[in-house]
């Protein structure tokens, strides 16, 4: 086996943070297993360079708390149950990343021993220094704060040097490039120009936590196969947003 060469990693530890909408395909709903095994993979190249991987995984191809609320449910409640679809998501990627040989831990804010772990810091750092990737689950415990803002919280706590937000785009751009031909991406993009143009890079609660720790947000397309490794070996395309 090829042993780990963090020398050749632009960081030695980082954030992934995904939407659930990644891992559900080209299905409306739910999980896709082949696309999950995908990112698995995606996610242990990465892991193989010898780089310290959290991650944190939306919940919105199970149950979107925002959607629920505006449907007439009480807020609160329709959180809980968006941090419980994020539990599902994390247990998934957790058993397609062992099944490929990727020691793995999912760890949640709410307690629920059976299937995972407790959030304990620095239970969680060791981890990630015995070389196992940490899935952050069920966000930060509490309604009305999104995966975005728990994904920020966590990769301060853990000392990340960056978040990784991997999306179906490749970088962050002046308009969605979806609609519209001629969207600009932007190379590097400020916090504050990402707030004051609503550039929908995370939530403005995360940016503002990001910014307040210089924390570097690379936005890239987890899309594009190989995408995930070479924003860590340099290359690739990606927009970053910093200080």
């Amino acid at each position: 086996m090829t042993p780990p060469d963090t020398e050749n990693a632009r960081f030695g530890r980082v954030m992934l943070k995904i939407s659930g909408e990644a891992l559900m395909g080209d299905q409306g709903y739910g999980l896709h297993p082949p696309t999950v095994e995908r990112i698995a993979q995606e996610v242990k190249s990465v892991h193989d360079m010898g780089v310290e991987i959290c991650m944190v995984i939306g919940g919105g191809n199970i149950f979107r708390g925002l959607q629920g609320s505006a449907q007439g449910m009480e807020r609160t409640t329709a959180d809980y149950m968006g941090m419980l679809a994020t539990v599902m998501n994390a247990l998934a990627m957790q058993s397609a990343l062992e099944r490929i040989g990727a020691y793995c831990r999912v760890i949640t804010a709410i307690r629920m021993d059976e299937v995972a772990e407790p959030y304990i810091r620095r239970r969680a750092v060791r981890h990630l220094e015995k070389k196992r990737i940490c899935i952050f689950a069920a966000g930060t415990g509490n309604p009305y704060f999104t995966t975005d803002t728990a994904a920020t919280l966590r990769a301060n706590e853990m000392a990340c040097e960056a978040i990784l937000k991997g999306t179906k785009v490749d970088g962050v751009y002046d308009k969605d490039p979806v609609r519209h031909a001629d969207a600009r991406r932007f190379e590097r993009v400020t916090y504050d120009e990402v707030l004051a143009q609503h550039l929908g890079v995370m939530d403005a609660s995360a940016i503002a936590l990001a910014r307040d720790n210089n924390l570097p947000i690379i936005v890239f397309s987890l899309d594009e196969p190989g995408g995930f490794r070479s924003i860590l070996s340099g290359a690739g395309t990606y927009t970053t947003v910093h200080a």
